[in-house]
């Protein structure tokens, strides 16, 4: 196992820390992990290509980690704090869901191991920005624009970009499966 995996197995160690510190409400502490997640990712990422250290299973769980830290944030800021509405929750857990299954179905039919692109990368970084603006619900939850909190406005941003993302891997898909006839 290589650095860049080492770092992606560490993400997925800190998602159930996170994700307790979070539901206790020690904001701080959540973040700092949150924040960690996303440095670890940012540095595999960087490690695999300088160092080509890429792997196919960091292809695939990668990209989990970062879904998974993130739907912990979502689904406790939803269901446990009452931050999110659950309807914006689904829509993401649906889009994911889809996504995920679209590249098992590549994988499993083609040996195609679906790689990160830019409208993906950009999601998620809007989505940090939006999950930490939501866990520090003070100041950003005072703040609105058009009668609207700050955070819930940059959480509808990063379900958008989110959405845009899936219509971009969706053409992906079609175009992959296209090429199969």
């Amino acid at each position: 196992m290589n650095i860049p995996n080492i770092l992606t197995v560490l993400r997925f160690l800190l998602i159930p820390v996170f994700g307790y510190f979070l539901s206790v409400r020690n904001y701080i502490v959540a973040v700092l992990l949150f924040l960690a997640g996303g440095l670890t990712d940012v540095l595999d990422g960087y490690i695999a290509r300088r160092y080509n250290l890429i792997t196919s299973w960091g292809k695939i769980a990668d990209p989990l980690a970062d879904k998974l830290m993130q739907i912990t944030a979502i689904v406790i800021l939803s269901l446990g704090l009452k931050i999110i509405p659950i309807e914006l929750v689904l829509v993401i857990l649906a889009k994911e869901l889809l996504m995920g299954i679209g590249a098992l179905v590549l994988y499993r039919q083609k040996k195609y191991v679906v790689s990160a692109n830019w409208y993906g990368k950009m999601s998620t970084v809007v989505f940090y920005l939006a999950i930490i603006m939501l866990i520090f619900n003070e100041p950003f939850g005072r703040w609105t624009l058009f009668g609207i909190a700050v955070n819930q406005l940059v959480f509808i941003l990063a379900v958008i970009a989110a959405l845009f993302a899936f219509f971009m891997y969706f053409r992906s898909y079609l175009r992959i499966k296209r090429q199969e006839k």
